[in-house]
């Protein structure tokens, strides 16, 4: 209801995990995201502390993200953030928190190249006869 949304652009941190689960088909991957700041003193521009997210996706999202996107290309993902706290690593151990992203939408960032885009044409069986339409 009230999710926090976020967009991050930044690089493909691992390879895609695609997975056939019983909820469809899911995927995940790390992206790293590094700010960038021109510092004065140096006169230069200069790169902040890289963060990794794990970005999650569902259903026909993670099977086109599958085949489309490979380690080390630019990306803009949009989605659900969720942070969550895995428990301390032993007794006295530290507590750890990661950030996931349920994205909602993911494509390649053309500020940094060129992509071609191609429509996925779906098939589906009616349920009477043996003809299939095709859903743009």
């Amino acid at each position: 209801m009230y999710d926090t949304q976020v967009t991050l652009v930044g690089y493909v941190a691992t390879q895609i995990d695609y997975k056939e689960t019983v909820n469809g088909p899911a995927a995940r991957f790390r992206l790293a995201v590094t700010p960038r700041y021109f510092d004065r003193r140096k006169d230069a521009w200069t790169d902040g502390t890289t963060s990794f997210y794990t970005v999650w996706a569902r259903r026909a999202l993670a099977v086109n993200l599958a085949g489309s996107v490979s380690v080390g290309e630019p990306l803009v993902v949009h989605g659900r953030l969720r942070v969550r706290e895995d428990p301390p690593d032993g007794e006295g151990g530290n507590r750890w928190f990661s950030a996931e992203i349920d994205a909602m939408a993911i494509g390649h960032d053309l500020n940094r190249g060129t992509a071609a885009f191609r429509r996925v044409v779906k098939t589906e069986t009616p349920l009477m006869g043996t003809q299939k339409a095709a859903v743009v």
